[in-house]
């Protein structure tokens, strides 16, 4: 952009607009590509309008057209990129804890293009940028065209039997109204804007406490080889810790990580030790969170959830993260900017410690039993059936917790039903499908389930 004659200002309100377009593009895309009967042509359509706007940057034009082209290509290509993710966690399905291995090679790739990309437009010059990225993303539109629709599960409770187009009132509006949704958001949201002050002036802190430009560049590498091996590392730690748990613990590392960047940046060692936490900040939370939209919004509905979480967090969060750091910058340098993003994770930690998420689609089909017209679950024996009402007690429709994120949402402890001379099991008093916990009932009201 500088080449074209833009100045700083100008500059900055052309590349506001690739946060700002996160806002809104991500949902109204999704909603679109949620009701289609078939998703992936929303995918390849975006990624052809995403090459052709980008594309677009080679017209001589000046800023206004530039504004222009800027919010097409923005707008398309962060409509994508949640789809692109709603289309991999329908593919891992049950598997979905080996998110992080897949989005590990989005940090390689950020640090190839910053190698590679580097060295080649030092020789060529920076005019030669648009021409060196199209290719990039002409490989992403091989990439969309490449895959095709998930398969859609066919039973009758899953919900991701509804047919394609039908059925956004009742699955996704009732989600909309779930209060630990919208705790969760803030919790993204929140993590979002206390990395303003790194994105926008991490750089920018060291220089002013002497750090050389290589050594600042060593710096970045260091948070970029610690994100990548806790992508690799992170499928672990989902299954062992909830996506809540780990929620909160990136924050309680991210306010230690900001308050070593605000008081000791003098000190090289700590800094160093401050980057690292950039696996937990970053990747830990990004893969916890992932894992947290897709609970919340399974199989069809994920394209839903991945627009308002981009748009929620990775938009608003990006453009008031960056708004927030300026204005503390402009109060105190630096030292103001990363104690604003302490306080923020501070603030986070009380958040994530709020948040309920509900159980896997897979947990709340765990029952293997079958129901008869009364509602019995039938077994070929007294062992089975006994085996088949612990799964149903494990078993929540969505809009239940899971348990030990709050106090809500533990069943009660009550006795097994004795069974029949039949063999069949009597139907308890409370119907196996009320949710332990709506988010918004207190706990005395929660179910008794078996």
């Amino acid at each position: 952009l500088q080449t074209r004659g833009l100045g700083a200002f100008e500059i900055s309100v052309v590349m506001s607009l690739w946060y700002g377009t996160r806002v809104f593009a991500p949902s109204i895309w999704g909603a679109a590509a949620g009701r289609a009967r078939s998703p992936i042509l929303w995918l390849r359509a975006g990624a052809l309008l995403t090459m052709a706007g980008f594309a677009l940057f080679l017209l001589p034009i000046g800023f206004g057209g530039l504004l222009v082209v800027m919010a097409l290509f923005a707008s398309f290509y962060n409509a994508i990129m949640p789809q692109f993710e709603a289309l991999t966690f329908a593919r891992l399905g049950t598997r979905r804890t080996q998110y992080g291995r897949i989005r590990v090679w989005g940090s390689v790739g950020f640090v190839v293009s910053n190698l590679g990309f580097g060295a080649l437009l030092q020789a060529l010059g920076y005019g030669w940028l648009i021409w060196t990225l199209l290719p990039v993303f002409a490989l992403l539109l091989l990439s969309a065209w490449h895959n095709t629709d998930a398969p859609v599960p066919t039973q009758p409770d899953s919900p991701d039997a509804s047919p394609p187009g039908d059925g956004f009132r009742a699955s996704i509006l009732p989600r909309l109204r779930d209060r630990s949704l919208w705790i969760f958001l803030l919790t993204a949201f929140a993590m979002q804007v206390a990395h303003g002050p790194f994105y926008v002036f991490f750089s920018l802190h060291l220089d002013h406490n002497g750090y050389p430009a290589q050594a600042v560049g060593g710096l970045w590498s260091v948070g970029v080889t610690a994100e990548i091996l806790m992508f690799l590392l992170v499928p672990k730690l989902l299954k062992r810790y909830s996506a809540q748990a780990i929620m909160t613990s990136c924050f309680v590392i991210g306010t230690m990580r900001w308050l070593v960047t605000a008081l000791l940046p003098e000190h090289a060692p700590a800094i160093v030790l401050a980057q690292c936490g950039h696996a937990f900040t970053f990747a830990a939370f990004h893969s916890a969170g992932m894992q947290a939209i897709s609970q919340y919004f399974p199989g069809r509905s994920g394209v839903h959830g991945q627009g308002l979480l981009y748009g929620f967090g990775s938009g608003a969060g990006g453009v008031l993260g960056a708004l927030m750091a300026g204005w503390l910058w402009e109060i105190g340098g630096g030292r103001a900017s990363f104690l604003g993003a302490a306080l923020i994770s501070l603030l986070g930690i009380a958040l994530a410690r709020k948040v309920c998420l509900p159980a896997p689609v897979a947990q709340r089909q765990s029952s293997t039993g079958r129901k008869n017209a009364n509602g019995p679950l039938v077994g070929n024996t007294q062992g089975a059936t006994k085996k088949k009402m612990a799964n149903a007690t494990s078993s929540q429709p969505i809009g239940t917790r899971q348990r030990g994120h709050c106090a809500a949402c533990r069943p009660r402890p009550a006795a097994m039903p004795k069974p029949s001379k039949a063999g069949s099991v009597p139907s308890p008093k409370a119907p196996m499908n009320k949710p332990l916990c709506t988010g918004l009932a207190k706990p005395t009201d929660s179910a008794n389930i078996p």
